[in-house]
Formats: C-alpha cells, structure tokens, sequence
C-alpha cells in the first residue's frame, strides 16, 4: 500500500482552498501534490489550456528536445500512480541509457553496457497534455485560464491569505480586465523564470531573496525530422557532449509518431542557427560528424526554433530568515538549470514531492514555510551538483582565473570523464550524475578514485561502438518500409532520387484543441 493510500482517510479534511500559479509541469506536480491535502486547488494560468498535445504559449522552451529523467519518472509515478504507462500509450519513447543510445561523452564514447538507467523521450507537449489530463479528472482541481497573477494578499501573521488576479479581455484598453481577489489558505507559485515573486515579496516589506547565476552562455536550435525511408540503425538516441575547448552539444532523441527530436546547444555564448542549412553547419562542426551524417538524409518537418542563451540560476528562498507563511515558490522561479543539462522537469517533480511529503508528515500547511523552503533546496541540491558537475568535466583544469579548488575539481571531472571510455565505474559515475542520480559522495568511491586515477584502459576508441553506423559499421542495404510509421510533412522538402527520404508521410493523429492567436 502507499502513502497515499494509507493516509487517503485522513487527508482533504478541512484543510481549506490552494492556489497554484502557473500550469508548467511545476505547477501540475503541486497541484497533484495539494490536491492530495487541500479540499480545493485551482491553477491560475495566464494563457489558454489546449486539449489534448497543443501549444501553450507560456512555454517557449515547448519545442526543444526533452527526456524524463529517472528521477522525474519515480516522481511523477509516486505523484500519478501508472503515469508512465499513460505517456508510453500516447507515444514516448523508453530509451535505455546507454544500451539505445551513442553517448560521446566529454573524454570519448561511452561503452553500451547496462546501467538499468533509462529515459522517456517525448516531446514536451505531449507529456503536459498526459500530466493535464490525468490532473482534469481530479474532481478537486480547478484550472482558471486567461488570467494574471499580479500580486499576492497579505493576511495575519506574516502570511499570505491570497492572489490578485486579473482577467483576459480583449475589449479593455490593455487588454485585461480588473482585479479581483481569490482567497487561499496556500499559495504556489509555479511560474517559472519570469516569476515576480521578489517582487511581490519586496510590496508586501519582505526582503527579496539573493541569487547564484551561472554564466548564461548556451542558446539552442531545435528541429523536428522524420528518418530517411529505409534507416536501420542499432541506437534510439544520440548524444555528443561538448569538451574542453569544444562547447556546443547535439542530440537526436525519438519522439512520438515515429519523429526525430533534435537540438543543437551553443556554448560559447554565439546565437544558435535559424534555418535548416545553418544547424546542419552546426551539426557538422561538433565533435563528431555522425549527427550531420543522420540529419543529410532525413526530413525536416518545421522550422528550426531558437531559445536565446540563458543559464543556472538559484533563488536562495531558503535562507531568508522573515518569509510570509502559507506561500512557497516552486521550479524553475525557485532553481531554473541551464536547458543543455535536461534537469528542468526534474526539479519540477522534487519540489512537488517535497510539498507532498511535508504536508502529509506535518498535518497542517500552517508554520510549514522554512521547512518547506529547506526541504526544497536538500532535493535541488543534487541537480544543482549534478549540472555543475557537467560544467567542470567541459572547463579547462588549468584556468588561473578559477580558485585552486575550483581548478581542482574541474581537473578531477576531467579525469572521471576520460575514465568512462574503458572503465565501468567512471562510466556508471557519469551517466548517474547526468540524470541527478548519484550520491553527493559518490565520485569519492574507491572503484572512481581508481579509474579516475589509472586514466583509460588503452586507445579511446575514435568510432561509435556501433554496428549500423562510424568507420566500423557493417555495409547494409537500405529497404523501404511499407507502411512508415513517421509523421507528417509541413511540406518544406520534397523527395529528392538517391537521398533516401520522402516528404509523403501518412497524416499525423489530432493534436488537440487549436486556437488562433
């Protein structure tokens, strides 16, 4: 039996009205999360819910490549118990990490031993429209669309009694119509990087929070393609890590429909490519050719989409000592990673099951702030650590403008990296801290300090450890298909004799409610 279940009497009893500002994937995982204690939850959200996989306007960051990370997955399987076999029914993709995927990592490719570590790859629409679905038919949960948080209403006690809202209304002048205010006995706020809760807090006399920012250098292109009619290939995923020196990271991922997710990240701060021909040049000028070798045969089935250079940023929530209670800030408004590292829907999930494991655990959302807020930063430390780990495996060792430990710890992350083409531990290591899986001691293991310190076993192989594609694949004759389980063309390609794809694909299913701007 569960938690949930064991408690399931005891909860929902009077515990009064929440409000969840945003429906980002951190909004829905709190609302989950409240729903479980509170007798009524409604999400304010500021643009318009699609049914079923549309675009929501509120999420720029929608149509980059992204995966559920096995943290996110055990997290949202404890939140919405057989979630997983929901997102599989409507398309993701399991990919084994690293038996499906060719991961050149900062020192050279990764063996494809198992790990029992994998991922679901699906694009980032169609997991929103699984988790919205799922949280619709929780009789207690009301979403408000089209309206605006603009501030927050103070109550007894240092404490926040509710959220002032506005509507959409596109006779007023500006658009909106009035304030009016919904009352809560808690408040999430849950709307990512662009929250005004410091802000809000410095309205109400409360100091707004400090903050630690990484350098925001990495811009990303994303496209979508459809594999060349006949591909054959021994691997779902690809992955190239940058390196010292070499920055820019590519990735292909399957997504549902038989498509091809792929992003292109810039590390040196330079603008990501707007069109077809230029990601291809940036495909190219990654470590390795294989990715630009892939994406010559495909399809494109859009445009390419860019995201401008942004990067880590904590908003130190947990430290303030004068806090309104009955109020907590979630996601990426509390900790947004930088989106090369994948980790944004992970700490989404960990702030939601913090929140509902305090509040089980307590009885009360009263007097539950500096718990809350410190339970928040003990489950983002991981990720935190986990994306700076990835940076110091790409810096140089030997920078003098780093600190003698800072130079310390990128050299070791240097070496770790380089030990994870030939040893098993060093690669273990690597793959648990790019999904925020590893212990904060485990890169002091004995097994990691050995292979760390003894370097590769040999040559690093210059080859992916592929049959199907590099120098040492295996010649294979390309048979199409008869039926092409891929999506549909925008029509921005046509078949062209001896490249091997085909804009004719079979229509694509319905992706839900459509609105014009």
């Amino acid at each position: 039996m569960t938690l949930h279940a064991q408690v399931a009497g005891g909860r929902g009893g009077g515990h009064g009205h929440a409000v969840v500002i945003g429906s980002s994937l951190a909004g829905l995982t709190a609302a989950r999360a409240l729903a479980y204690f509170m007798d009524q939850v409604t999400v304010i959200e500021r643009d318009w819910l699609p049914r079923g996989p549309g675009r929501r306007r509120g999420v720029p960051q929608a149509r980059h490549t992204h995966t559920l990370m096995p943290a996110a997955q055990q997290g949202l399987e404890e939140l919405f118990p057989g979630i997983g076999k929901d997102l599989t029914a409507a398309g993701a993709v399991r990919v084994r990490m690293p038996e499906d995927m060719l991961l050149l990592g900062p020192g050279g490719w990764l063996p494809r031993t198992g790990s029992g570590l994998s991922v679901l790859s699906a694009g980032r629409d169609l997991i929103d429209a699984v988790i919205r679905d799922r949280l619709r038919a929780e009789p207690k949960v009301t979403f408000l669309q089209e309206h605006e948080a603009v501030s927050l209403e103070p109550g007894r006690n240092d404490s926040v009694a509710g959220v002032w809202v506005r509507g959409r209304d596109r006779k007023a002048p500006e658009g909106w119509a009035g304030r009016r205010l919904i009352p809560a006995d808690f408040v999430v706020d849950a709307s990512g990087r662009g929250s005004r809760a410091p802000q809000w807090l410095a309205e109400l006399g409360y100091t707004p929070p400090g903050e630690t920012v990484g350098d925001p250098r990495t811009a990303v292109a994303t496209a979508v393609y459809a594999p060349a009619i006949g591909h054959v290939a021994d691997w779902k995923s690809l992955l190239l890590m940058p390196a010292p020196g070499q920055p820019a990271q590519g990735m292909l991922h399957p997504i549902e429909g038989g498509r091809w997710s792929v992003s292109v990240c810039t590390g040196d701060g330079s603008r990501p490519p707007a069109d077809h021909a230029g990601l291809l040049r940036a495909a190219g000028a990654l470590r390795h050719p294989l990715l630009r070798e892939v994406l010559e045969a495909a399809t494109p089935l859009g445009p390419v989409y860019g995201c401008a250079a942004t990067g880590n940023r904590w908003r130190h929530y947990e430290r303030l000592r004068r806090f309104p209670g009955q109020f907590l800030v979630v996601g990426d408004a509390y900790a947004a990673l930088d989106p090369a590292h994948g980790q944004g829907m992970t700490v989404a999930v960990e702030c939601a099951l913090a929140l509902d494991h305090l509040l089980t655990c307590h009885g009360t959302a009263v007097g539950l702030g500096h718990r809350l807020r410190r339970a928040l930063a003990h489950r983002l430390a991981p990720v935190w650590r986990a994306s700076a780990f990835g940076l110091r495996a790409v810096q140089d060792g030997r920078d003098p403008r780093a600190g003698l430990r800072e130079r310390l710890g990128r050299r070791y992350a240097a070496r770790i990296a380089a030990a994870a083409t030939t040893e098993a531990p060093a690669a273990a290591l690597l793959l648990d801290l790019l999904q925020s899986a590893a212990a904060p001691t485990a890169p002091l293991r004995p097994s990691v300090l050995r292979a760390a310190l003894r370097g590769p076993r040999g040559p690093v192989p210059a080859a992916p450890p592929s049959t199907t594609h590099g120098s040492d694949a295996r010649r294979r004759r390309a048979v199409a298909p008869d039926r092409p389980a891929i999506g549909v063309s925008t029509g921005s390609a046509r078949w062209r004799p001896g490249t091997g794809s085909s804009a004719q694909w079979p229509a694509a299913a319905p992706v839900g409610d459509r609105r014009l701007p």
